[in-house]
């Protein structure tokens, strides 16, 4: 016989929660084959059986909580024994409860591209000439009528020139000067008429609902990762004093660049370049120089720490991970995006090690992903700040050339929030850390980071 133990799961992980039995009582299973799942406050995971054989006991019913090291399940040879069987931690007596078992209508169906959440492609008006006015019977003689057309081919050339500004058709209009002659505001007055263009009814697109979730109008148990969140978030907002103080930042330089070697660096890296590692490697190098935003505080000391771990959020079916990126600050920005893009994918699969979820020493979240312009993110103890990025997008702003000069242009524009704790940070130590962030992205100067 040979007992399966809760090994431990992190450095600082010291108990774990059964979600599921993946054998029952009875049930053979193979070395190595995935015996039970546990969740942690780190992470979700299968425990192997160490040996093959047959399952004699289960000890740990589903939902229950015990230490590491605690004995979990018998493996051995032979068959079980009945009184075993009746065990109510074995699955036929203790059905999974479903939230647990993650069905397929607990997760949220996916939002369909409504299109109310994208612009419709704009509806081409017909094109309206301007209007020729026919030619107005005049009450006079014909003889009188026919006398403006003569000199109505002379117009002078201050006229001319406001004609064709204004895409007026000389030949199109009746001058009010003498003899018929076209004037200046006969010009203007045709251009008036010129812009105002009948509008066309705009087709309307037929609104599609989002679906319903089946979670509507049930009641689910908190799962041993939302518990852990929760208290953590509610602790960290009753303990710290927490504020948000937000920048604003010109990123063109920055989407010019990744245009520029978007193919040469998906070819070489293996992933694209989006925004996420520029932010997170600006952020990292400020952080060398603002230790206060990489800090924490342990009793009345404050402990500085000597790397930049950026915790970066992951949004998962169970909830929000924090996967982390070690030494930032030193690494280039195609090793930033291959660590994201595997974090990320691995924390979403749940395939992370626990190890790879703690020791962040400040954390990044990207608020933009699904269209938000900023929030005010909570910091999460003992980490003393988090840096939201929000979604980068194109309007007109005032633009000053270097001579000084205004200009409105089109420019690609991003809002970065960063929540700090005030026992520790002050505003102006968050200013300076965002305007020095602000100067590095905005700068662009990252051709010697990319790492290709």
């Amino acid at each position: 016989m040979s007992e399966v133990l809760l090994p431990a799961l992190g450095e600082s992980v010291t108990e774990g929660t059964v979600t599921r039995w993946l054998k029952k009582v009875g049930d053979s299973v193979a070395i190595d084959e995935p015996l039970v799942e546990v969740s942690t406050d780190k992470v979700d995971t299968e425990i192997p059986s160490p040996v093959a054989g047959i399952v004699q006991q289960i000890l740990v019913a589903e939902d229950e909580t015990v230490a590491v090291g605690a004995v979990l399940a018998i493996v051995g040879e032979g068959a079980a024994a009945p009184t075993e069987a009746a065990t109510p931690a074995a699955p036929a007596e203790a059905p999974a409860a479903p939230v647990y078992e993650a069905p397929a209508p607990v997760v949220a169906p996916p939002t369909p591209a409504a299109p109310v959440y994208e612009a419709p492609a704009p509806i081409a008006a017909p094109v309206v000439a301007p209007a020729v006015p026919a030619p107005v019977a005049a009450p006079v003689a014909p003889v009188a009528a026919a006398a403006p057309a003569s000199d109505a081919g002379y117009v002078t050339p201050l006229v001319r020139k406001l004609a064709n500004e204004s895409g007026v058709d000389l030949n199109s209009i009746a001058g009010t000067g003498v003899g018929g002659r076209i004037r200046k505001d006969d010009v203007l007055a045709a251009a008036t008429s010129a812009v105002t263009v009948v509008s066309a009814p705009v087709a309307q697109v037929a609104h599609v609902a989002a679906e319903a979730s089946a979670l509507r109008g049930t009641t689910e148990p908190m799962s041993r990762l939302r518990k852990v969140l929760a208290e953590r978030a509610v602790a960290s907002m009753n303990q710290s004093a927490q504020l948000t103080t937000v920048v604003e930042v010109d990123v063109t330089a920055i989407a010019q660049l990744r245009s520029r070697v978007q193919a040469s660096f998906t070819a070489k890296a293996g992933v694209k370049l989006n925004f996420m590692p520029f932010f997170a490697l600006a952020a990292a190098e400020a952080l060398r120089a603002h230790p206060k935003l990489n800090a924490s505080i342990e009793g009345e000391n404050i402990v500085y720490h000597n790397g930049e771990n950026i915790s970066f959020a992951v949004d998962t079916e169970r909830g929000l991970l924090t996967p982390v990126l070690r030494d930032t600050a030193s690494q280039s920005l195609s090793g930033i995006a291959q660590q994201i893009a595997d974090l990320a994918a691995r924390t979403r699969e749940n395939k992370l090690k626990p190890d790879e979820l703690s020791g962040g020493t400040f954390t990044l979240t990207n608020t933009g992903s699904r269209g938000a312009l900023f929030d005010t993110p909570v910091v999460f103890l003992p980490q003393v700040a988090i840096l939201g990025t929000g979604v980068v997008t194109k309007r007109p702003v005032v633009v000053t050339d270097s001579l000084g000069n205004d200009s409105i242009a089109i420019r690609s524009m991003v809002y970065l929030a960063l929540s700090y704790d005030h026992r520790l940070v002050d505003g102006a130590d968050a200013s300076r850390f965002l305007v020095d962030v602000k100067a590095r992205l905005e700068s662009a100067n990252f051709d010697g980071n990319l790492g290709i």
